[in-house]
Order: C-alpha cells, then sequence, then structure tokens
C-alpha cells in the first residue's frame, strides 16, 4: 500500500513553484500576511532562495510537491483559514527553529484556503487543522491535529531512516 500510495502521491501534483521565505536569523513577516500574500517567484528570485540556508514557507496552491521528492523534507500545515490560532502557532513555532529544521533538509508547505483545494490537500484530506511530515521518499510519516513544538518535529523526523542514515554519514565516529 506504502509503495502505491507513494506513487500516487507523486503524480498528483501539478503546481508552479512558489515561495516566501525566513531566514535563519528568524526574520518573519506576520503570519497572516505570510499566508494570505504568498506570491509567484520569479527565475531571479528562486536562485536567492538557497533552501540550503533559509527555511523556505511555501503556499500549497503555488508548488508542485514532486520538486522536493528525494531532495527536501516537507512539514505541511493546514488550516481552515489564515486567521486559525493554531496555524499561526504552528508557524511561529517552525520560525523560532529555522536553522535547525534546515539542517534536516526540510522546507514549509502551507494551505490556509481550503475552498481551494490543492491538491495536497486532496490527498491528505485534513478535516481542519493539521500538521504532517513528509519524508524525502514522498511517503507521510507523520500527522497530527494539533501543535506540535519545534523540538516535536525535530524528533519525528530524526526517527525517520533517512535521517538516521543523514546524521551517520555526518558523523561516522557515532556508529
Amino acid at each position: 500500500m506504502k509503495p502505491l500510495f507513494t506513487i500516487v502521491f507523486s503524480l498528483v501534483f501539478p503546481f508552479a513553484l512558489g515561495a516566501t521565505e525566513v531566514t535563519d536569523t528568524g526574520a518573519a513577516a506576520q503570519d497572516t500576511a505570510l499566508a494570505a500574500q504568498a506570491e509567484t517567484v520569479t527565475d531571479a528570485q528562486d536562485e536567492a532562495l538557497d533552501p540550503d540556508t533559509t527555511l523556505l514557507f511555501l503556499d500549497a496552491r503555488e508548488v508542485d510537491v514532486r520538486d522536493f521528492i528525494w531532495e527536501r523534507r516537507i512539514i505541511v500545515v493546514m488550516a481552515e483559514t489564515p486567521d486559525d490560532p493554531q496555524f499561526n502557532r504552528q508557524l511561529d513555532a517552525l520560525r523560532e527553529r529555522a536553522a535547525e529544521f534546515i539542517e534536516r533538509d526540510a522546507v514549509v508547505i502551507f494551505d490556509a484556503h481550503p475552498q481551494d483545494r490543492s491538491t495536497l490537500r486532496q490527498v491528505l484530506r485534513p478535516r481542519a487543522f493539521m500538521t504532517a511530515i513528509i519524508d524525502k521518499d514522498g511517503e507521510v510519516k507523520a500527522r497530527r491535529p494539533a501543535v506540535r513544538s519545534g523540538r516535536e518535529l525535530m524528533a519525528v523526523i530524526d526517527r525517520f531512516p533517512t535521517r538516521r542514515q543523514e546524521m551517520l554519514e555526518q558523523r561516522p565516529a557515532g556508529r
């Protein structure tokens, strides 16, 4: 079932890439503004957004998830409205630990517009607020209908087999 879901998941995302950014230093726009004013990135801007140094916050309506398979882990944050307090708290928790999420090859994809029926929303089918983590292999590894702290999200990511392998490769003396 998982391989079939992964294949279906990777085939259902025909979007143009769009982004807003939050840097390691924590400079961030207001949460509601982030959700409401995400704009399409031009080629020149795309080059300036380096996911190795910047935690990207991408709008689900404007992103192709296939671009991240085998490259990045995806943290998905969904809500019924950009003004949802849980939605804003979750984005704040991610911003607070941006450098640590960058180290874990993560990007954040948010969707606070259920009326637009993004493909990601159709696949994950949240009932209201939801946070999910999609590993590099395209498989949904964790989902929860509540806010998760940055520390908790990182602990979940660190348990993934692909992340454990990365940690061993970065620090081979730990074997």
